[in-house]
């Protein structure tokens, strides 16, 4: 059974960057309609990644919901030039910041329209971020550790997902359960019965010949429950 309301949000560090205008075609043609795009400081996590001004460039030609997932130090300062730059949502680490609220409102305070959320590495727990919940638009839970991709899905990450839904559920909140690392048609499928909103992909998606069937892949269960 495909569950219809899943988002699928392709991972930018897989593409293949040879032929990213194809790349990008691809998805478009296959109906995606979120791009997940991970921003690297090379100090919060090992690796650099890209900025601003290669958003800016998709953004003008490419017409997805770019989901900008910044793994950076200063996430205040790096959320205003990409919000400037195109960001429909960005989502900064719990880890990366010592007042989660200031940061959310700092983020909130540079446009009226963007959308915020946190994410939460492996050895975090859910209790640390239960009360911000209601403050947030979206909440990741890393299944792997940031910063690389083509690592192995943490299975604990499906026990935070069952907590966060459970939570937001019972509390009425308007805040989505991303999941992110190791996301393959069996992964995929046990977050979404846990209770994932948007499963970010990024090799299963881009390895594969047809990404439509891959996307209905990641998002068919066996059951589930319609409540979710």
């Amino acid at each position: 059974m495909r569950k219809e309301n899943v988002i699928v949000a392709p991972s930018l560090l897989a593409a293949d960057f040879l032929h990213l205008d194809e790349e990008m075609q691809r998805l478009l043609d296959s109906g995606v309609k979120w791009l997940h795009y991970d921003v690297m400081d090379g100090h919060f996590v090992p690796n650099i990644s890209f900025g601003a001004g290669i958003l800016k460039k998709l953004k003008d030609n490419y017409d997805f919901y770019y989901d900008v997932h910044i793994m950076v130090s200063n996430p205040e300062s790096s959320a205003k030039k990409l919000i400037d730059a195109g960001a429909d949502l960005i989502t900064f680490h719990y880890e990366a910041t010592d007042d989660p609220i200031f940061t959310i409102e700092k983020i909130r305070s540079y446009s009226s329209d963007i959308k915020v959320g946190m994410s939460i590495k492996p050895m975090t727990s859910v209790d640390e971020v239960i009360e911000y919940l209601d403050k947030l638009d979206l909440l990741l839970v890393m299944s792997v550790e940031p910063g690389a991709g083509g690592q192995k899905f943490n299975l604990e990450a499906l026990d935070k997902i069952e907590q966060l839904r459970s939570y937001i559920d019972e509390n009425g909140l308007d805040c989505l359960v991303e999941v992110d690392g190791g996301i393959n048609d069996q992964t995929g499928s046990d977050a979404v019965l846990a209770g994932a909103d948007v499963l970010v992909s990024g090799t299963y998606i881009f390895n594969s010949l047809d990404i439509q069937e891959s996307i209905d892949k990641l998002i068919e269960v066996d059951d589930y429950d319609e409540n979710y």
